[in-house]
């Protein structure tokens, strides 16, 4: 056997074996680069809508549901707290929501769509800071300007006020009332945030 037999033969396995590894290699590169441009999982959570059982919420309490990074208060005010929201108007800036981010859909005072279920994002439109669920009336470290407290959110950063349907008082360094998400229903009892309720 000659050695150029021999070699002509090795040279053609090795460049075979070469070029499948090269080809392999280059899949391997670019599958997980064009994977990279696909939004990854967390960031697909992060904008989507989130659910929420609203079924067992008691009259006059709150809880707090994660959207986009963000707290939103969810809050079943009693029929009590809903008659008092008129009253409020004078002490308020925006007292009917027309410099206010919220939905088209979200009208009047109660700022909702079920009257009793107040959803809002629970970040001071100051600067940022979460406001406390204050529902207690009359509590004397939140009462101004002769008027006594009537229930609502209350930031400890900067104090600014807000009443029960998150609109802000005056005299407060917030401008705006709290923001209303985009929300919608699912049945009676599922709370959807992050979806029109127009879309549905």
């Amino acid at each position: 056997m000659s050695s150029d037999g021999v070699n002509s033969g090795r040279r053609k396995f090795l460049t075979a074996a070469t070029s499948v590894v090269g080809v392999a290699g280059a899949v391997g590169i670019a599958v997980p680069f064009v994977g990279s441009w696909n939004p990854s999982a967390k960031a697909k959570a992060a904008g989507a809508p989130v659910k929420a059982d609203v079924s067992k919420l008691e009259p006059g309490q709150m809880v707090v549901v994660e959207w986009r990074g963000k707290p939103v208060y969810v809050v079943n005010r009693t029929e009590a707290q809903l008659e008092e929201l008129p009253k409020l108007n004078d002490q308020l800036k925006d007292p009917d929501s027309l410099i206010s981010e919220q939905p088209p859909y979200i009208k009047g005072i109660d700022r909702s769509i079920k009257p009793n279920l107040l959803v809002i994002v629970g970040l001071c439109t100051h600067l940022g800071c979460a406001p406390k669920y204050r529902p207690d009336v009359g509590a004397p470290d939140l009462a101004a300007g002769g008027h006594e407290w009537e229930g609502g959110f209350f930031c400890p950063c900067h104090g600014s006020k807000f009443d029960l349907s998150g609109r802000v008082y005056s005299g407060v360094p917030a401008s705006t009332n709290l923001v209303v998400p985009p929300y919608t229903f699912e049945g009676d009892s599922v709370l959807v945030i992050g979806v029109d309720w127009e879309a549905v």
